[in-house]
């Protein structure tokens, strides 16, 4: 017997899955949030909840608001179980259900009135965001792109923007009109110096209409920087049966999730913040060394075993784990070079968060893909791998693992595994990364000839040299072959 997620059926659920212990009905939202998707959810909303639970801060709950049509799905979803989700966070060994309760209503999506009407309140201290990293209008070179057509329209006519970072700007000027506190923006998207990206889109958007709102909200508005992590597949009906087999509950849209989950926040909230400290998440005064731990060890560990892994028709990231040399790849370059490239981080200790890196990466629950691991590598790579090339080099250190990789992922990139099995397009850029791989089997340093890749890493000899070996041998010898020669210290 199954029991649909609602207020009124919260007393029965509790014998089946952890339900809230707060009244939220003496809830107030002090958080008005865009981009109310998955990883959202099992994030920022189980911190908060996590914060109602202890007794504190019940005026900082969330308000959901959205522009993209997905959003309009989501809300129809949550409106009928009155706001509430259950994050299901799953161990290798276990899964545990919560419902959570942190969001008191969502406005309709697209009703560009009321948003800014809500913007304009005072009680609305934060704006969050989850937008995506491809949702702040980025160019190639990251930089914010005030060409883009939905900038453009919401630079014509500002106070009837469509886009999330227009109607901040617009809810921005209407406080500023009214000589009220600006809300302080706080990106929770994956995206290095988040708070920096979200400024320069807030701001560049504000500027093609009003260069003096431009100014005053890079001088006046709180953006601060946030790491933040933990792995969230979206939500199929697989996880929904899954809700009705296992826990007896018709939960229309379902969180699961990884049981590990870590957000490091720049303490910048000049209008107030929720007590979000005592849940765990880690105030700093700057995010910047944890960010690189991620990119380097989390983001860069995905890549080290995704190529090798597609390369052998693995499918998913626990069955890379469960390969030897996968995983013996992946301990020797990560102590060997990688995490020697990581600069001190406060308060932590790198074998401690390289052992949860392994052992998240070996979580058979998740079914994260390696496909979703190599894909858009000509994006991933000048952001996960090439710095730390450029470190190592500066410090004259070994680069032959890192050789390695890049050599993983050209060869992947010629478009057929070793059992000859066509690898499906999987980059932005596939066409001309095939073409270029094809080249550079004869010719390896057509590889490295991606100025937009590599970069003066390139013109190293040192590198060049050893991705030039490392790529002759997956050729000639096989990807098992060469991984085995560098675990074994004679690459």
């Amino acid at each position: 017997m199954t029991t649909r997620l609602s207020m009124a059926t919260l007393p029965a659920l509790a014998s089946r899955v952890d339900v809230p212990t707060y009244d939220r009905a003496a809830l107030t939202a002090g958080i008005l949030h865009f981009g109310v998707g998955n990883f959202h959810r099992a994030h920022q909303a189980v911190y908060l909840d996590a914060l109602f639970r202890s007794g504190r801060d019940r005026d900082w709950a969330i308000l959901g608001a959205g522009v993209m049509p997905g959003d309009a799905r989501m809300r129809a979803a949550l409106e009928g179980q009155d706001w509430l989700t259950t994050v299901v966070e799953q161990s290798a060994d276990n899964s545990v259900a919560h419902v959570t309760g942190a969001m008191t209503g969502m406005l309709p999506v697209g009703d560009t009135d009321a948003i800014l009407d809500a913007l304009s309140d005072p009680a609305i201290r934060i704006v969050s965001l989850s937008v995506t990293e491809g949702g702040y209008f980025v160019d190639a070179e990251g930089r914010f792109d005030p060409t883009h057509p939905a900038i453009v329209a919401d630079g014509a006519a500002p106070d009837a923007p469509k886009t999330v970072f227009g109607l901040i700007a617009a809810g921005l000027a209407r406080r500023r009109t009214a000589g009220a506190e600006p809300f302080t923006v706080m990106s929770c998207d994956n995206i290095p110096h988040n708070g920096v990206v979200a400024r320069n889109a807030v701001a560049g958007t504000a500027r093609l209409s009003d260069p003096g709102l431009a100014g005053w909200i890079t001088e006046s508005v709180a953006f601060p920087n946030g790491m933040v992590d933990r792995i969230t597949p979206a939500t199929g009906e697989r996880e929904r049966q899954s809700m009705r087999d296992d826990f007896g509950v018709e939960d229309a849209w379902p969180v699961f999730c990884e049981d590990f989950k870590q957000w490091v926040l720049e303490d910048r909230f000049p209008a107030g913040r929720p007590a979000l400290e005592e849940v765990g998440v880690q105030f700093v005064d700057d995010v910047t060394p944890f960010e690189i731990m991620k990119i380097r060890i989390l983001n860069g560990g995905h890549a080290v075993i995704a190529y090798p892994a597609g390369l052998l028709d693995i499918r998913f990231v626990h069955e890379a784990m469960e390969h030897p040399l996968i995983a013996g790849f992946l301990e020797k370059i990560e102590r060997d070079e990688i995490m020697p490239a990581v600069p001190p981080v406060p308060d932590t200790d790198l074998d401690w968060y390289f052992g949860e890196v392994k052992r998240r990466f070996a979580n058979p629950k998740i079914g994260d893909t390696i496909r979703r691991l190599c894909l858009d590598g000509s994006n991933r790579q000048p952001k996960f791998i090439v710095p730390t090339i450029a470190d190592r080099l500066a410090a004259v250190g070994d680069v032959t693992g890192l050789a390695l990789e890049s050599a993983l992922w050209c060869r992947y990139c010629f478009g057929e595994s070793e059992s000859g099995a066509v690898i499906e397009p999987n980059d932005p850029n596939w066409d001309d990364l095939v073409a270029t791989a094809r080249r550079a089997k004869d010719d390896p340093d057509a590889w490295l000839a991606m100025e937009a890749v590599y970069g003066d890493v390139a013109k190293n000899e040192i590198f060049r040299a050893a991705f030039a070996h490392a790529l002759r041998g997956l050729w000639e010898h096989g990807t098992e072959a060469v991984l085995k020669r560098y675990i074994d210290g004679a690459l």
